[in-house]
């Protein structure tokens, strides 16, 4: 769901505290869902975070990942790390986050061959010069207060012929300025998609589920309460990607 960066700053360790240490909220993202639906073949533990999952899965499968050192920046509870290094091959997966309660839990729940976590800032990158293949970022770029500054890292980090495997969104008041310092980026763009439909398909089918795991941890007098601004917020952030007031775009990026 799209908060502003100092609202998603107090939220995000308040939901790894309330949700992931159960396993209920492995996924952050809006999610994605085709029309037709993708149909993407899920393992039984996987199926009710589906959306989300198919949003990881189109942004990281857009370059084949068999064999390569892959970086997450902004990996959350782990849950997409965990799929990628499941399914799609890579030698290994590091998942950074700024979070360090939820580094902790996918320390402590997510035990992959190869697949490590590591606490630190996306605009400071604690890896030494092309150590990466890929770098992958899904649905957070927009809380870091110096973009040009993260992309100036993932260029550091990736090795000559590397990805960046990208998706966000922005309001049309700050798409010049996205477009602008990707585009000044030492890259070369392979692909662009705007997914804007495709992601509110996603929300609306994953709002039930949603809302049960906020139901499952919401004290009963406060409920309907919360189920009210949970909605609110599901169809503001669905409206607002279906009308054009937010821009959710797909991006495949490789270091020249």
């Amino acid at each position: 769901m799209r908060w502003g960066p100092a609202i998603q700053q107090r939220l995000y360790p308040v939901a790894t505290k309330l949700f992931a240490k159960s396993g209920e909220l492995l996924l952050l993202n809006n999610g994605y869902e085709e029309d037709p639906p993708m149909g993407l073949p899920l393992d039984p533990e996987d199926e009710s975070s589906r959306y989300q999952i198919q949003l990881y899965h189109v942004t990281a499968n857009q370059v084949d990942l068999k064999g390569k050192r892959v970086l997450e920046v902004g990996c959350g509870h782990g849950g997409g790390a965990s799929y990628i290094m499941r399914k799609l091959g890579p030698k290994s997966y590091t998942g950074l986050d700024l979070n360090p309660s939820g580094i902790e839990y996918c320390r402590e729940r997510l035990n992959i061959p190869n697949l490590h976590f590591v606490q630190g800032h996306a605009e400071q990158l604690p890896f030494p010069d092309e150590s990466f293949d890929a770098v992958i970022n899904i649905e957070s770029s927009h809380c870091y207060p110096n973009f040009r500054g993260f992309l100036s890292e993932v260029v550091r980090v990736l090795t000559p012929g590397g990805h960046f495997l990208y998706s966000d969104s922005q309001p049309p008041i700050g798409i010049e300025a996205w477009e602008a310092a990707l585009a000044d980026a030492p890259w070369k763009m392979i692909s662009q998609r705007v997914i804007s439909d495709d992601v509110a398909r996603g929300f609306h089918k994953n709002a039930f589920h949603l809302q049960d795991v906020v139901d499952s941890r919401t004290p009963p007098f406060l409920r309907s309460v919360v189920r009210k601004r949970l909605h609110e917020g599901i169809e503001s952030n669905c409206s607002a990607l279906e009308s054009g007031a937010l821009s959710y775009r797909l991006y495949c990026f490789e270091k020249e």
